[in-house]
């Protein structure tokens, strides 16, 4: 049996048609499928995007812009200035212009806290 958590049609309504299709896609069982195959691969489907910085919509990721995740914020970079973000690994690749293009980057970070070498990615169980 296929489990999908849906978002209600009011959520929907707010998404610009683009970002609504890929929510609406996923319930569909070529969608499905492709999932499926992905996941022998401990791969996933994402929704890339971003969010208007004054209001907070839902917005497409503009074609030339990587999301970056580094020390556990994200920001937004040209794919240009992206590739020179050291110890960067992509993690979501989307098709564009005939190839697959890497949509985001997370950088994994050393920091140090006192004179304990860490990192930034942490796991917070519930």
């Amino acid at each position: 049996m296929t489990t999908v958590v849906g978002v209600s049609r009011p959520n929907l309504e707010g998404l610009p048609p683009e970002l609504r299709l890929a929510q609406e896609s996923i319930n569909l069982p070529e969608v499905q499928e492709m999932l499926r195959k992905l996941s022998k691969y401990n791969l996933g489907i994402c929704m890339p995007h971003m969010h208007d910085e004054e209001t907070g919509q839902f917005q497409l990721l503009p074609k030339n812009t990587v999301q970056v995740e580094a020390g556990l914020r994200v920001s937004f970079r040209s794919t240009e200035d992206s590739d020179d973000v050291a110890g960067s690994i992509p993690v979501a690749w989307s098709w564009r212009d005939d190839g697959v293009t890497a949509s985001m980057v997370c950088v994994a970070q050393c920091v140090m806290l006192g004179t304990m070498h860490t990192h930034n990615h942490k796991f917070r169980p519930e």
